[in-house]
């Protein structure tokens, strides 16, 4: 057992496909069936119930999630403590306002405890805002949300910008559309009986999501609002349906019986430029791929006790 195959096992467990694992991290989907398997034979357990392309956690699965993780930390802190990155002085860091409340909070404490001397600087916005930041170096990196190609293509300047920029998949966001309390269950954007979609502001790859699933359908038009708490207030009047992730539902007070519907997978993105070698991005890099397979497991038992 290696630290290589704990990193493959994390991110199945958090992605919970083996296509979607390979994607993040970099390898082929064989490769990482390949080092499952000889994870399993090591341990002499079975870690995943295999359901198609779906991929789940047995209980010894669950099991060695936690202990998994606490490996890799313990690694990093190890790697640190031999031979410091020393970082030192600013970093910019850009992230759209979902994923600095649903994702950010453990990367970050981590972050100020290992390296106190780098001063950390957020930054929210819209995702081609931030794209256009990283590329003019106005931000040292950012948390941005990758449209589908269909989308992307549409887009020429963001698409360019895009392919300038070194990208890595840090984490998956199912994006719903939160109906208001007595809504029933919908198919498409035809069934929604509300007048608008509440979303942020036009630069918001949400946002062009739903916009493109509603015009499908010749569904409702959009209002545009501040914050997501704002968005559930306009939900919460019959109005409008809401346009978020389900990360950030999961934190909000809301109904146990909110009825949603999900209208796809949206990527996260870290973004950074090609010449970026900055220790204190390194640094920040390495913990934020440390620390996410820990925030999605916390999203999840969230999102459980929500529904108990």
């Amino acid at each position: 057992m290696d630290l290589s195959s704990i990193d493959i096992f994390l991110a199945v467990a958090r992605d919970r496909s083996v296509t979607k694992a390979a994607r993040a991290i970099g390898r082929v989907p064989s490769n990482v069936t390949t080092r499952i398997r000889q994870l399993e034979e090591n341990l002499g357990v079975v870690l995943f119930c295999r359901d198609g392309k779906k991929m789940t956690l047995t209980r010894e699965g669950e099991t060695f999630l936690s202990y998994g993780q606490r490996l890799v930390a313990l690694a990093l802190e190890a790697r640190q403590a031999v031979k410091p990155l020393a970082p030192t002085g600013t970093l910019r860091v850009g992230t759209m306002e979902s994923t600095a409340a649903s994702r950010l909070p453990a990367a970050l404490t981590q972050f100020n405890r290992m390296w106190p001397d780098v001063s950390l600087r957020l930054t929210m916005g819209a995702s081609r805002s931030l794209t256009h930041d990283v590329l003019t170096d106005a931000l040292d990196c950012a948390l941005i949300a990758r449209p589908p190609r269909p989308l992307l293509e549409q887009d020429e300047q963001f698409d360019t910008e895009l392919d300038l920029l070194d990208t890595e998949t840090v984490f998956v966001e199912d994006l719903l559309i939160v109906l208001p309390s007595g809504h029933p269950h919908i198919n498409s954007a035809a069934d929604l009986h509300v007048g608008s979609l509440a979303a942020l502001e036009p630069g918001c790859t949400y946002r062009r999501i739903a916009e493109h699933w509603a015009r499908q359908s010749s569904g409702p038009d959009t209002r545009e609002f501040g914050s997501y708490h704002a968005i559930l207030a306009s939900v919460a009047t019959g109005e409008a349906a809401g346009v978020m992730p389900k990360s950030v539902l999961d934190l909000m007070h809301w109904p146990t019986n909110v009825e949603t519907h999900q209208v796809g997978s949206v990527e996260t993105l870290l973004v950074s430029r090609k010449d970026s070698r900055s220790s204190a991005f390194a640094a920040f890099r390495e913990v934020l791929n440390t620390t996410r397979n820990g925030a999605a497991k916390a999203m999840t038992h969230h999102s459980a006790a929500r529904q108990t």
